[in-house]
């Protein structure tokens, strides 16, 4: 009896291996990334991500400056920690959630301050923590 039930285990897992090659074949050429957007930190990011985004005259001055431009932004959009603990993410339906966006820019710790609209997200300030 036991090996019988080792045997139907090894047939189980082959067909696990053979299906997951198969599988890793079929996606591999489609483009097909596999994000795990599902815990907060990610679902808060992605959100801000997704939306139209706009910029403070804090902000658009630092960019003109050339001191940061907008793929460093979108990196730590994509990369950053939420702090929810600072943020205020329950709010009233008239105002914006506003989030507080913690990063790396140049090897240097960052501080996003972000409003999260119902249409926009508004990057307000940035501030360096080094």
């Amino acid at each position: 009896m036991n090996s019988s039930l080792l045997r139907r285990f090894g047939f189980y897992f082959a067909g696990l291996a053979i299906g997951l090659i198969l599988f890793a074949f079929l996606v591999k050429g489609r483009g097909v990334t596999c994000e795990f957007d599902y815990l907060p930190n990610a679902r808060t990011l992605k959100n801000i991500r997704v939306k139209e985004r706009r910029f403070s005259p804090e902000i658009r001055q630092l960019m003109d400056n050339r001191q940061i431009d907008t793929t460093e932004i979108s990196n730590i959009l994509k990369d950053g920690d939420v702090d929810f603990s600072r943020s205020k993410a329950k709010v009233d339906a008239d105002t914006c959630k506003v989030y507080i966006i913690e990063g790396t820019l140049r090897n240097k710790d960052i501080e996003l301050t972000v409003h999260n609209c119902d249409s926009t997200a508004l990057i307000k300030t940035i501030k360096m923590m080094n």
